[in-house]
């Protein structure tokens, strides 16, 4: 009998650590590897929060902090919320942790029972579905696909809810297509979250300041206010100010929800760590000139990223709004012959039959619950990007 428990055989390991992990270890080896399956700004996390970091550690801010983050920090998200999406919290309605991710996870383990449903939109972020899972719920994945713009509809949400939905997790604009919600359908989907007062919102706006005009960014709760004291609106410092080693996440949310995430928290890492939080203090509060020069560098990798791939065979590329993903579709793809005989039956085929041809690393749509596809991140350099869409092109019309 295994000594292993029933919550770790029920998930699986990220694909999009996996990949990331396999080509790094092919680049040791002596590989040409072009790697772009990681979701991670390749920009320098900007002067000012370094310094503050630096400056923190001589000061001494080196010890324990409350478990759900110093005053000063939580005050400044406060700040934050209010300033940039109209959302007012108090200090004892916000929690920092370390990184999004365990935002999700506190808010998942403290809330789900065994038979308690989250809907979750396909394409998803990989880790949705497994902390779910892990938590002792049931995921209900909405599929919507590339003839949707990769955005679930109301109807599909509406048709999705049952007297067990707990949670709906939205994230807009999304990992992995970059499909942002306008402010009029944001308002479809609390038209009917509003129709249903026992279901839960958990809004991953992590990508917030990475979008491209004329998409502007808007989200659930403040387009919905009615929602407000059944909504976690999380965020961070990873995209928007390239600190994702920093390992800074917060929400907002119902002072009884956060508390519970506290108390999670508390009894597994305790508090984010004291250095990174004094630099998201400084992310925050300090200048915001890194975000627009950022985002028009994202913008031009994205135009041309989208006009490469649109002229590979076979590939389909839509131009996402925000984000920094493209989420080629490959459906003429399927059923092709590689030159080496490998057939390509799946997305999962062609993203390792690429690799194993041309060095480049994408993760397959699979991992993503939309499929046949693949996401490329493409915050790397031009002439990176470049290389690997030649590549990608290559091996398309290698396809037999």
């Amino acid at each position: 009998m295994s000594f292993l428990s029933d919550a770790v055989s029920r998930i699986k390991a990220s694909p999009t650590v996996a990949m990331t992990a396999l080509a790094g270890e092919l680049k040791a080896e002596g590989r040409d590897i072009i790697g772009l399956s990681a979701g991670e700004p390749d920009f320098d996390t900007p002067d000012n929060v370094r310094r503050a970091a630096v400056a923190a550690i001589s000061s001494g801010k080196t010890r324990y902090t409350a478990p759900n983050g110093i005053i000063e920090l939580r005050k400044a998200v406060c700040e934050k919320f209010y300033r940039e999406n109209g959302l007012t919290y108090t200090p004892d309605q916000v929690l920092v942790s370390t990184g999004g991710k365990q935002i999700l996870y506190n808010a998942l383990m403290a809330t789900l029972n065994p038979g308690d449903e989250v809907i979750v939109p396909a394409p998803y972020w990989v880790s949705y579905p497994d902390m779910v899972l892990l938590a002792g719920g049931t995921p209900v994945i909405v599929e919507a696909g590339i003839e949707s713009g990769f955005k679930m509809s109301p109807d599909q949400l509406e048709a999705a809810i049952t007297p067990k939905t707990k949670w709906l997790i939205f994230n807009s604009p999304s990992n992995p297509t970059g499909a942002g919600y306008s402010r009029e359908e944001l308002k479809g989907i609390t038209d009917v979250l509003m129709r249903h007062p026992h279901v839960w919102l958990l809004s991953d706006d992590i990508y917030e300041h990475i979008v491209y005009a004329p998409f502007e960014f808007a989200t659930p709760a403040a387009v919905e206010p009615g929602l407000m004291d059944r909504t976690l609106t999380m965020n961070g410092v990873s995209k928007a100010y390239a600190m994702t080693g920093w390992r800074i996440g917060y929400a907002g949310g119902p002072k009884e929800l956060i508390k519970a995430m506290t108390t999670i928290q508390s009894q597994s890492t305790s508090n984010a760590c004291s250095i990174s939080q004094w630099a998201a203090l400084e992310a925050l509060t300090g200048p915001q000139d890194y975000i627009p020069t950022s985002r028009k560098a994202f913008e031009r990798r994205r135009d041309l990223v989208v006009g490469l791939l649109n002229r590979c065979e076979g590939v389909v590329c839509p131009t996402p709004e925000g984000a920094f993903y493209v989420y080629p579709s490959i459906a003429d793809l399927i059923g092709k012959t590689a030159p080496d005989g490998t057939k390509i039956e799946t997305d999962e085929d062609f993203a390792k039959a690429l690799l194993a041809a041309e060095g480049v690393a994408v993760v397959f749509g699979g991992a993503f619950g939309c499929s046949p596809n693949f996401r490329i991140s493409y915050a790397e350099a031009d002439e990176v990007l470049v290389d690997a869409c030649e590549r990608i092109g290559r091996f398309c019309a290698s396809l037999k």
